[in-house]
């Protein structure tokens, strides 16, 4: 019976692992492909294959690369979308970040949010690294200023003390913002409150309804932050305009 198990152990490891090689090997083969196509100008094809990748597995290459051949078809919003998701993944990537910025100087609404200096820092400090990452800080440093605490308690050399409270203290203390960071993020994007203009031209309404009045109009790849939703509704401010879109005219990054 053990001879039996042991054999359709390893008859089960092996079907797992060559379904393991066959998926990567399809995925490489895919992706592949899809690059060709866009090396040869066939950016719609090449767009598809992005598309079928990102459906079994979300990454920053491939949100990159579709925003580039969405940008080679003309399709602004769709572009600044997808470099926007990919700098969600990862949030220095350099060549997105430059894609994106020539992608906003294409668009008619080019608004940048005028928040306080110091608002702007703390939030790209916190998109410069991911949320796991922050995470593991946090836990390194949390166990590094207990260490730092267990030492003052201990010790009994004066210099070693006053180092080893002064660590614990600045540890623990980065600990708490770094741990903010990370929650930060978890709620950025669990909630998915940023999007992008996907209709060329939509006219904000003071209400959710189409006999609102008319406020301010947005065009396709302008990027807004949604406050709530009613319906087929979504209230966005953009800057320091507030209103209300339909939900179809915008995608959440």
């Amino acid at each position: 019976m053990k001879i039996v198990k042991s054999r359709k152990q390893k008859v089960a490891r092996l079907l797992i692992a060559l379904l393991c090689y066959s998926s990567v090997t399809f995925a490489q083969s895919a992706f592949d492909a899809a690059n060709s196509a866009y090396a040869e100008g066939r950016y719609e094809e090449a767009a598809e294959g992005y598309e079928a990748l990102l459906a079994e597995q979300p990454d920053e290459v491939l949100y990159y690369n579709l925003g580039n051949a969405r940008f080679k078809q003309g399709e602004l919003a769709q572009a600044i979308l997808n470099y926007e998701r990919a700098l969600r993944l990862r949030p220095g990537y350099k060549d997105a970040q430059y894609n994106l910025a020539f992608a906003q100087s294409r668009i008619i609404d080019n608004i940048t949010e005028k928040d306080f200096f110091l608002s702007t820092w703390v939030r790209t400090v916190r998109n410069s690294l991911k949320e796991n990452t922050w995470i593991i800080l946090s836990i390194v440093l949390f166990v590094l200023g207990l260490a730092g605490l267990l030492v003052f308690l201990l010790s009994r050399t004066s210099w070693l003390r006053k180092t080893a409270f002064h660590t614990a203290w600045v540890a623990l203390l980065f600990s708490l913002i770094t741990g903010l960071n990370a929650v930060s993020l978890h709620n950025r994007d669990t909630n998915r409150a940023e999007a992008i203009i996907t209709q060329g031209v939509v006219n904000a309404k003071s209400a959710p309804d189409r006999s609102g009045t008319d406020l301010f109009t947005l065009h396709e790849g302008t990027k807004v932050t949604i406050h709530e939703t009613l319906g087929e509704w979504a209230n966005v401010r953009v800057g320091g305009n507030e209103g209300w879109l339909p939900t179809r005219t915008l995608e959440r990054i």
